[in-house]
C-alpha cells in the first residue's frame, strides 16, 4: 500500500471529513512541509482528494515515531517506510512546538506562523501540554492548560477566513462576548492565502449552551407529569434571556464592524426563491417532507410579498447553542466562519440578523427533542412520518408537552431579551421570523436524513407544528 493509500484510508473515517457517502478516485500531496525533523518528528501535508470531477483540500498535521507508545495508537494512521505515522496533533510533545512558533512569529517553509499584535501569549504558555477536545465536527481544537485554544481548519480554502476577520474586528471594538485570538497559521496555496489555524483565549470554567440547555430538558422530563417548565429545577429562561441580549449586543458589533445595508423588495423576493428551491431538492430526497410543501411554501409567499426593506449586515450564519458558552461573566459567542458547507461569499455576505435569531430557535427546538428521540421510556411511532401536520406523531404525549413548554418557554424569553437590548424585534417581524425559521427546518430535515435518519422525526414535527 502506498503512502497516499495510506492516508486516504484513515481520512475517509475521520469525522471532519466532508466527502462522506462521495467515493474517493484519488488522493495527492500536493505540499509537505518538515516542522520537526527527527523522532519524534512532524510534518505538514495539504492533500487533494478528488471526488469524479470534484476535489476538496484538507491539512494533515503527521506525526512520525519508530514506536508508537500506547497513549497514541488511537491517532494512528498506518506505517510509512518502517516508521510510525500518527495525527501528530495527538502529540503534546509536538504541539508545543506550533505555539512556539506563533509566539516567534516565525515561518517554516510554506507555513508562515502569525501572532497578533499585542497579544497576551508568551513563551512559557507556549510550553504547556496540549490536549485535543472531542466535541469538533469540521475542526479539530487544541487547549493549551487553560490559557489558549488552537483551532485546525482541516478543509482548506483560501481567501479570507470568516472567523479571524470576524473575531479580530470585534476584538478591536473591545466586545466582551467573544474570545479575542492571539495569533494565526496562513499559506500561499496557488498564489492565494489560506487560513489553517487560529489560536484564542482559552475560556475555562465556561459552559457550552447546549449542556446548559441539555441539562435543564433533562430535570424537566424527571419531574411528575404535567410539572412545567417554570416549576422545575434548572430552569434556563434566565439564561435564555442573557442570551438574547448578548446576541444583539454582538450584531450592533457586527453592524459597527462591517457596516449595514437593506433588503430591497426585489432582493427579499429572490430571497423567497431561493427558500423555495432548497424546499424542492429537500422534497426530492425526503418525500416525506412534501406533505408540508404547502405550507411552508405559504410562509415563503408571505415573505415575498413584503413591501417594505429589510436590515442586513453581517452575521453569525451558523448560530446554535454549541457556538455559545456561558462564562462568568456572560455569554461568549464562537465560530464565526458560518456553515461550513456554504461558499466563502455566502458565509461573508450581509443578511437579516433574524438569520441567527432562527438558528437559536431552532437549536432550543433541538434540545428540547432530541431527548424525546434517544429516551428508552419513550418509544416513538414512525421516528420520519408524523401522523398529520395537526397532530405529529410524537415520543411520550406527556414528554411532548414538557418540551413544548420549554420550547416556547425559552424562544420567548430569548426573543424578549434580544429585542429589549436593541435587536431587531422578532415580534414585529414575525412573517421574516417565521420563513427563515421555516428554511432552517428544512435545510435540518435533508441534514438529518443524510447524516442522522433517526433524528429526521425532530425537524418534521417541527414544521408540522410551526
Amino acid at each position: 500500500m502506498t503512502f497516499e493509500d495510506t492516508l486516504a484510508t484513515w481520512l475517509v473515517k475521520q469525522r471532519w471529513f466532508a466527502g462522506k457517502g462521495r467515493t474517493v478516485h484519488d488522493l495527492a500531496v500536493v505540499a509537505d512541509t518538515e516542522i520537526i525533523p527527527g523522532d519524534p518528528g512532524l510534518r505538514h501535508l495539504i492533500v487533494t482528494v478528488s471526488h469524479g470531477a470534484t476535489s476538496d483540500s484538507y491539512q494533515l498535521f503527521v506525526g512520525y515515531r519508530a514506536r508508537l507508545p500506547a497513549r497514541l495508537r488511537h491517532a494512528r494512521i498506518g506505517t510509512h517506510a518502517g516508521v510510525q505515522v500518527y495525527d501528530g496533533l495527538h502529540d503534546t510533545a509536538l504541539t508545543r512546538t506550533l505555539l512556539d512558533a506563533i509566539v516567534d512569529d516565525r515561518s517554516v517553509g510554506m507555513l508562515r506562523f502569525c501572532r497578533m499584535p499585542g497579544a497576551e501569549i508568551s513563551r512559557g504558555q507556549a510550553g504547556l501540554d496540549s490536549l485535543v477536545l472531542t466535541g469538533e465536527q469540521s475542526n479539530t481544537s487544541l487547549v493549551f492548560g487553560e490559557s489558549a485554544i488552537f483551532k485546525v481548519f482541516r478543509r482548506v480554502t483560501s481567501g479570507p477566513n470568516p472567523d479571524l476577520e470576524v473575531a479580530s474586528a470585534l476584538a478591536r471594538l473591545g466586545s466582551s462576548h467573544i474570545a479575542e485570538p492571539f495569533g494565526w497559521v496562513e499559506a500561499r496555496i496557488d498564489g492565494a492565502t489560506a487560513v489553517l489555524a487560529i489560536l484564542s483565549r482559552y475560556l475555562r470554567a465556561a459552559s457550552d449552551g447546549w449542556s446548559l440547555a441539555a441539562t435543564s430538558v433533562r430535570d424537566l422530563y424527571a419531574t411528575e407529569e404535567g410539572t412545567r417548565a417554570a416549576e422545575a429545577g434548572g430552569d434556563f429562561e434566565g439564561e435564555a434571556e442573557r442570551l438574547g441580549a448578548a446576541t444583539a449586543q454582538v450584531h450592533r458589533d457586527l453592524a459597527d464592524a462591517f457596516g449595514q445595508s437593506e433588503l430591497e423588495p426585489e432582493a427579499i423576493r429572490e430571497l423567497a426563491e431561493q427558500m423555495y428551491r432548497r424546499l424542492d431538492m429537500a422534497v426530492a430526497t425526503v418525500p416525506e417532507l412534501g406533505r408540508y410543501s404547502d405550507k411552508v411554501g405559504n410562509a415563503y409567499s408571505d415573505l415575498a410579498k413584503l413591501i417594505e426593506p429589510v436590515r442586513a449586515q453581517r452575521v453569525h450564519g451558523d448560530y446554535h447553542l454549541g457556538q455559545v458558552l456561558r462564562t462568568q461573566t456572560g455569554w461568549v459567542v464562537l465560530d464565526f466562519e458560518g456553515e461550513p458547507a456554504s461558499p466563502l461569499a455566502q458565509r461573508r455576505a450581509r443578511s437579516s440578523p433574524l438569520r441567527d435569531v432562527a438558528g437559536m430557535l431552532r437549536s432550543f427546538d433541538y434540545a428540547a427533542r432530541h431527548q424525546l428521540v434517544t429516551r428508552p421510556d419513550a418509544a416513538a411511532s414512525s421516528p420520519s412520518a408524523p401522523s398529520s401536520p395537526s397532530t405529529p406523531s410524537s415520543p411520550s404525549s406527556g414528554l411532548a408537552a414538557k418540551a413544548a413548554d420549554w420550547v416556547r418557554r425559552n424562544g420567548d424569553a430569548f426573543c424578549a431579551g434580544y429585542a429589549a437590548a436593541g435587536g431587531l424585534d422578532p415580534a414585529e417581524n414575525s412573517v421574516l421570523l417565521r420563513a427563515m425559521l421555516l428554511d432552517k427546518a428544512v435545510y435540518e430535515v435533508l441534514y438529518e436524513a443524510r447524516n442522522r435518519p433517526t433524528w429526521i422525526s425532530i425537524p418534521l414535527e417541527s414544521i408540522a407544528e410551526l
